[in-house]
């Protein structure tokens, strides 16, 4: 996820697009850059790090304009440095572009352009969008050499174009990846997000897939890819700036658990090959999976809400692919003695790639001859540089504390890893693995019914705000779940004490507290181990304790065991780990919000631990 801006109008363009890229600056902070059109031509500004670091060289440096764009990156091909930084330009340095989103076929379509003598100077997919629009303006004028282009492009974009041969307009085109227009006076806006124009103007057009528009100073045209002109449908914004950065949700954190079908579904881009029922990975990782096949166990190290995750991977793995799997807290593993060969795998599970117990973790791995995997959401970072493979989620910048959308997009990376792995080594038939690369395929939809349901999630969240105590209990797939759920609730809610458990532990020990109205989390999703759950259920209801189930929405008996009840689609077990998670973050959310606690920040927390 990144952030871009476009302005063409009459203010100083460098001041306004440093000011929207400020209210953007949630959606990526690796690095920042402008392109400004001027009588120099088109003037590039970029640098590493916050954009604060590119405003300071254009304090000492300025460019006049009235026209450009602008782009805060968050990395996700290529590490974050000057060179990688958007705009990019292409050969002749006429033609600049922004861009947010991947590129599935950049690898081709970089050779193809290579071999028409084009010099890329970057590691980014973005790099080839800006040349293949060059190749074809040679043919073509601008506006059509940018639509042919974008039909060349598979995979998710929002894209500004600025173009010296076209001095007056500016280029924009989204396809699952946000981008709106501004329309103000005698001003025009791209970006990517409400906020960046809500200082000057409130009305809005929001694109949709496959459209492209040519922007003036007087305002857009709307064309689909074929260039047939569109009606343009004009919105009005009441929201506040603060609201708007938050898109309109009270919130990062539940904007943030709404965003999880998509960002679940950038996790799977380009992974999957629905044609053959298959997962497919870059050559890179598709090598190294392959000497992990051959090697003799694999050892996962993961701290806090990552750590649920691998305890979900382990599952799965060890279910699917057969292959031996512990997993350490990171904290621990490092202390252990853990013995480790050149047999060993470490995957090490991370959302910012700089926990400070994960990254001595892989170290200590590596100087006894491990090699490291890691499964990372930011480019660039500590842990993916020193690892020997990375499996990107690219899930996008995540603000609140507590972590919502990275964790389903590791367990959908473990998921796809999983079903790489049992394919490699031959231990799932074709049509077991067309079968669940086809559920994999479903999740952001399966994802977007789970939040169909959130007024009912909120109406049980408010009989039990006032509770001080809880239990969570799953089995299997689940017991990480139980884990999850417990710890959304006490790290958003600090007034509440809650612990997970695999259920069957519940008889030895914790369910001496139980009495009546004591509040007990149950997932009882559709299962091996389903009647299992039950038992336990009415174990705590023996004892008058209150039940909340998570189950399947297909399940017309569990009425009759749950107090409170929170429904998931029926899925195959290995998917429900994902979907399960979703109620209770919401449950946690809406708890705590009842409770007035600072759920973004709450206190003690920090978003990535780097001290030990």
């Amino acid at each position: 996820m990144c952030g871009i801006v476009g302005y063409i109008g009459n203010s100083p363009v460098v001041e306004t697009l440093l000011e929207s890229l400020q209210a953007l600056e949630y959606r990526g902070y690796d690095s920042a850059g402008v392109a400004v059109l001027n009588g120099e031509g088109v003037v590039i500004r970029k640098r590493p790090g916050k954009l604060k670091v590119l405003a300071e060289i254009l304090r000492e440096n300025p460019i006049d304009g009235k026209i450009g764009i602008g782009h805060t990156r968050w990395a996700t091909h290529g590490e974050p440095t000057e060179i990688n930084a958007h705009p990019h330009t292409d050969c002749t340095g006429s033609l600049a572009v922004v861009h947010n989103g991947i590129i599935e076929n950049y690898a081709a379509l970089k050779e193809m352009l290579s071999a028409k003598h084009h010099v890329f100077r970057s590691e980014t997919d973005t790099e080839v969008i800006v040349h293949l629009i060059e190749e074809l303006a040679k043919s073509y004028p601008i506006a059509e050499a940018f639509r042919l282009a974008l039909k060349e492009l598979h995979g998710s974009y929002a894209i500004c174009l600025l173009s010296k041969q076209s001095p007056q307009r500016l280029f924009g085109a989204r396809n699952g990846s946000p981008l709106i227009v501004g329309i103000g006076d005698q001003e025009s806006f791209f970006a990517s997000d409400v906020p960046a124009v809500l200082s000057h103007t409130r009305r809005i057009v929001y694109l949709n897939d496959k459209e492209v528009v040519e922007l003036s100073s007087q305002g857009p045209h709307l064309f689909n890819l074929e260039g047939k002109k569109e009606r343009l449908k004009i919105s009005t914004v009441k929201w506040d700036v603060a609201a708007a950065r938050k898109g309109g949700f009270p919130h990062f954190m539940l904007k943030e658990i709404h965003e999880q079908p998509s960002a679940i579904e950038q996790t799977l881009s380009g992974r999957l090959d629905a044609t053959r029922g298959r997962v497919v990975f870059d050559r890179r990782l598709k090598s190294f999976l392959e000497g992990l096949s051959s090697r003799q166990r694999l050892v996962i190290i993961a701290c806090g809400t990552a750590y649920h995750a691998a305890l979900v991977g382990e599952y799965m793995l060890e279910e699917f692919a057969r292959i031996p799997v512990d997993v350490d807290l990171a904290s621990e593993f490092r202390y252990r003695g853990a013995m480790l060969d050149s047999n060993t795998t470490v995957l090490a599970i991370t959302q910012s790639g700089e926990t400070a117990d994960t990254l001595a973790g892989i170290r200590m791995a590596k100087s006894q001859g491990a090699k490291v995997l890691s499964i990372c959401n930011v480019v660039g970072s500590s842990i993916a540089r020193e690892s020997d493979a990375v499996f990107y989620t690219h899930a996008g910048p995540e603000i609140a504390v507590a972590s919502t959308k990275a964790y389903t997009s590791q367990v959908t990376a473990l998921a796809l890893l999983t079903l790489y792995l049992a394919s490699l080594r031959k231990r799932i038939d074709a049509q077991k693995r067309r079968s669940l690369v086809e559920g994999l395929a479903k999740l952001p939809q399966l994802v977007d019914q789970v939040l169909a349901t959130e007024a009912s999630i909120k109406a049980v969240s408010a009989r039990y705000a006032s509770c001080r105590n809880f239990y969570f209990l799953g089995r299997r797939y689940n017991y990480p779940t139980a884990l999850e759920g417990a710890l959304k609730l006490k790290e958003i809610c600090p007034l509440i004490h809650a612990e997970g458990y695999a259920a069957g532990e519940m008889k030895h020990g914790p369910i001496s507290l139980i009495r009546k109205g004591w509040p007990v989390v149950f997932i009882a999703t559709h299962s091996p181990v389903y009647e299992k759950i039950i038992s336990n259920i009415e174990e705590v209801r023996a004892r008058q304790g209150d039940c909340l189930v998570v189950a399947s929405e297909s399940d017309t008996t569990i009425k009759r065991h749950a107090d409170s009840l929170m429904t998931i689609p029926r899925t195959h077990e290995f998917f429900s780990p994902i979907l399960a998670a979703i109620p209770l973050q919401l449950f946690a959310y809406y708890v705590a919000d009842a409770n007035g606690c600072d759920i973004d920040q709450p206190p003690n927390l920090a978003k990535s631990v780097t001290v030990e």
